[in-house]
């Protein structure tokens, strides 16, 4: 993992989650803004899944065990789809809102994750 790149994750996945929530909660529904925002989040996440290939690779070995950081980072794959597809069928303001939770909860997942990499010991 790279320690600024998993910084980067954090602030953009809870700048996301953030927007999703306010803009949810003044009566807007999934559009243009917040399903980016979304796509925004699971494409630095696919980056994330590259990184986490090939850091092994190169030396880059984690501290904390590799098959709990891995279930975590499939985990946040696959909440960005999940949360679009729901949003995408049943489009009312609080699907807007159930992105932002998705959003905030990815961030937390990848301050995790760079837990289990740079600081937990095995």
């Amino acid at each position: 993992m790279i320690e600024w790149f998993t910084t980067v994750q954090v602030i953009v996945a809870a700048l996301a989650g953030v927007l999703c929530i306010v803009l949810g909660l003044a009566g807007r529904v999934p559009g243009d803004v917040s399903m980016g925002a979304v796509a925004l989040v699971e494409l630095l996440l696919v980056g994330q899944l590259v990184v986490a290939i090939v850091a092994p690779l190169a030396g880059n070995e984690p501290s904390g065990s590799l098959a709990e950081f891995y279930i975590y980072l499939m985990s946040a794959l696959i909440l960005p789809l999940a949360g679009a597809f729901w949003a995408l069928i049943e489009r009312n303001r609080w699907s807007t809102v159930i992105l932002g939770g998705v959003c905030l909860a990815i961030a937390v997942m990848v301050y995790r994750m760079g837990q289990i990499w740079f600081v937990q010991g095995s």
